[in-house]
């Protein structure tokens, strides 16, 4: 493995990793929310969330394009925050890596908390726990492995994703490349053999990140 192999392997992880990080709080809070609590527009959101799922990965890609552009809605936000561009920048990859994540990390977690038996909740209120001790102490204990096991997967489709991120980040040595977008520039420069090297890196990461998400579920459900 060469130096140039490991950079982009680091970089990869890392950006997979941050993206992983951005939205477990803000998905276990929606997947607890969809699993627990019933208000009008919940199928809309439900909707929405799983968009990223069932769209070609290249449109949600020029969507978050015009969200994140200097006149698009979100333009505003690099500057506000003191962030500059985002377009263009190791910053995109981490955002569209997060963005098609995220329904990935919000569908299994809320499977997890839906596990979760309302009754021992209850029983715990009873005994004059408060709503934020019944969470600390029953409902996330109990949801963990479900929890952890969508924190996985989520790992996993970031760090494969492509579509969305050739859109916002595109290919630039040292600064947006990543596994997936290193495997097709090596493609469309013919380079096979680094092209089927960083490939069969890739199958095993992403084989080691869903065979871990799957035993954490099974040891759940046990």
């Amino acid at each position: 493995m060469n130096l140039e192999t490991l950079r982009v392997l680091g970089f990869s992880l890392g950006v997979a990793a941050m993206a992983t990080v951005l939205i477990i709080p803000p998905g276990f809070a929606l997947a607890w929310l969809l699993a627990r609590k019933q208000w009008r527009g919940k199928t809309l959101v439900e909707s929405l969330v799983v968009l990223p799922l069932v769209l070609p990965p290249v449109a949600t890609g020029l969507f978050l394009l015009y969200l994140l552009s200097a006149r698009g809605p979100l333009g505003w936000l690099g500057s506000m925050i003191g962030a500059g561009d985002v377009l263009f920048t190791w910053k995109a990859v981490v955002v569209a890596s997060a963005v098609m994540a995220f329904p990935l990390l919000v569908r299994t977690a809320r499977v997890a908390f839906a596990a979760v038996d309302p009754r021992l909740e209850q029983v715990a209120s009873t005994l004059g726990a408060g709503r934020g001790r019944v969470a600390w102490t029953i409902t996330l204990p109990l949801a963990a492995p479900g929890l952890a096991a969508s924190a996985v997967l989520a790992f996993a489709r970031a760090l494969g994703e492509f579509g969305a991120t050739i859109m916002v980040a595109g290919y630039i040595p040292g600064e947006t490349a990543t596994l997936a977008l290193s495997i097709y520039q090596h493609v469309q420069l013919g380079q096979d053999t680094a092209a089927l090297g960083l490939a069969g890196l890739s199958l095993g990461l992403a084989f080691v990140a869903v065979a871990l998400g799957e035993v954490i579920i099974r040891r759940a459900r046990r």
